[in-house]
């Protein structure tokens, strides 16, 4: 699609732009209010797989889909992640408890990670290396901008209307994205000589549900050494095993291990791994902070993320423009990464709603520096007709650090409460039932729970049913779950911060080569630059960008 009219590109951007919005802002829309759901509905212990079910599916896709699209084209997958999204948005606002809820968001995360790996795979079909940094700024300003927008809104709707509509309001712009790729994007021949690796699909996918769901319940369902978790990680193992002997042997496999060959798509992706898991999992229980800690509302809980969302805009945009202009991309990965630390450190010790605003701020700067990058590395390094494969390489490493690493810091998260809350007790910090009447003490145990701390307006009307002479007790427990929460959180900030430490070392290791003007490779045959003898074509070599 390199040789379509530039009109005709941006028009099938448009397009592009439109379906990757619908789908950030119905996952945007949803993290500020997914502490009060999940008190609506109960089941703080599951809190972190609906997060994990929507990452699982959507990683599986992205790979799937990655190398079919190289085969079919981008056109039916990014059709057929719209209508997925779609019915699981539309599903999930009929959610009566945390498991139909986990479901259909299982649903919704296969269409977001076929849009995703489609979208991203698309550009580079449309645009040489070179110009995809521009375009690949404005995408992640794209998701800037649904987060600047649906934390806040996120927040507002389930402050003042029924949380079902935070799943529907948007289903409308999902009709129209379809309708824009239906009408607007060019139907690609399929490659009659590719076949589809059935097997390795199946083995990959096993792969992958079997080590995250090893890492989901690990701590928390069940024991770290337990027979279910260690049965799940020799699982993975042995699914793994079976399927890189699949892969040596297919005639067109689903991940190609040839790919891993390549130094710069392998320390790209890790580098994505570690990174994504350090920034994923901590930042997830950010509204922890400013909704349990704080006490803040959810609409007033947006506005303190906002701040992040608009820098990670401006820079990514700037930044995606100056990689255009000097074909050079890893400075801007040396100096986003620690400038990310920095943000997280602050998290750490925050203390008041100003720190975590501060926090934001030094945060989206690194990642509006740093996060346009790595797409970028990757698909310069492989042949065109690699494109969809290594695009999904690169986000399935990062949906997997993304996933692990929730998982993980959500038993961080759930073993430091625990062992806070113990020597709270056993410090005398903790309230002391045995004042009380028995009716009265054991009414209140029953609250003492930090998922009270994440809907202001039960805890509020709890407190004033209360006898007056009780009230003082329980706000002595609440500030008792409060310092223990605010504690667990410093410990999970800071194990992210660590990950994405672990990343900054790797960038320095990470090889750059010029971003190339033509989606051909140097030294391949190429029609641009030849000249017309006797009527026909002489086709020269591409030289290599210096």
């Amino acid at each position: 699609m390199e040789e379509l009219s530039h009109k005709r590109k941006v028009t099938i951007m448009m397009a592009i732009i439109a379906a990757m919005f619908f789908s950030a802002i119905n996952q945007t829309i949803v993290s500020t209010a997914m502490p009060r759901i999940i008190a609506i509905l109960g089941g703080m212990e599951y809190y972190t797989w609906v997060i994990t079910i929507y990452m699982l599916t959507s990683t599986i896709a992205t790979v799937l889909v990655g190398k079919l699209s190289d085969i079919y084209g981008r056109k039916p997958f990014i059709l057929a992640g719209i209508i997925f999204f779609i019915i699981g948005a539309f599903l999930s606002g009929f959610s009566t408890d945390i498991y139909q809820l986990i479901i259909y968001r299982g649903i919704q995360g296969i269409g977001a990670g076929i849009i995703m790996a489609s979208a991203f795979t698309a550009v580079g079909d449309l645009f040489s290396p070179r110009e995809r940094g521009k375009w690949t700024g404005i995408m992640m300003a794209v998701f800037g901008f649904s987060s600047v927008l649906g934390p806040t809104l996120g927040g507002w709707l389930v402050d003042n209307m029924d949380w079902k509509w935070l799943f529907w309001i948007f289903l409308p712009l999902g009709v129209v994205a379809f309708v824009m790729i239906l009408m607007l994007f060019p139907k690609a021949e399929r490659k009659a000589s590719e076949k589809i690796d059935y097997l390795g699909s199946l083995f990959l996918s096993l792969t992958i549900t079997a080590l995250l769901l090893g890492f989901s319940w690990a701590g928390t369902k069940y024991e770290w050494a337990s027979s279910q978790i260690l049965g799940l990680f020799g699982a993975a193992l042995v699914c793994l095993v079976i399927f890189i002997f699949v892969q040596t042997k297919a005639k067109s496999p689903v991940l190609p291990l040839s790919l891993f060959r390549n130094d710069i798509v392998t320390l790209s992706n890790i580098i994505g791994f570690i990174m994504n898991a350090g920034m994923m999992g901590a930042l997830i229980y950010l509204p922890f902070f400013v909704q349990g800690v704080e006490g803040i509302s959810p609409t007033y809980s947006g506005y303190v993320t906002m701040p992040m969302s608009i820098a990670m805009v401006i820079l990514s945009t700037v930044i995606g423009r100056l990689i255009s202009k000097t074909g050079k991309y890893k400075r801007y990965a040396v100096m986003g990464l620690p400038i990310m630390v920095a943000g997280m450190l602050i998290m750490a010790f925050m203390n008041s709603v100003w720190m975590a605003v501060v926090a934001m701020i030094v945060f989206g700067i690194g990642l509006g520096v740093g996060m346009p990058v790595f797409s970028l590395t990757v698909q310069n390094a492989v042949k065109p007709s690699e494109l969809g494969v290594a695009t999904a390489s690169s986000q399935l490493f990062r949906n997997l650090g993304g996933t692990i690493g929730i998982a993980v810091m959500g038993t961080i998260m759930q073993s430091a409460l625990k062992r806070n809350m113990e020597d709270a007790a056993a410090s005398g910090k903790g309230v002391d039932f045995s004042k009380l009447d028995p009716e009265t003490a054991k009414e209140l145990a029953a609250f003492q729970n930090p998922e009270m701390l994440l809907d202001q307006p039960k805890l509020e009307q709890l407190h004033q049913t209360l006898p007056a002479d009780v009230q003082p007790v329980f706000t002595q427990m609440i500030d008792m779950l409060r310092d223990a929460l605010s504690s667990s959180l410093t410990t999970v900030f800071l194990a992210g911060a660590a990950l994405v430490v672990v990343a900054t070392i790797l960038v320095f290791f990470l090889r750059e080569i010029p971003l190339r003007t033509s989606n051909k490779m140097p030294g391949e045959e190429a029609p641009e630059g030849g000249n017309k003898q006797d009527g026909k074509v002489k086709l020269v070599k591409a030289e290599p960008v210096k």
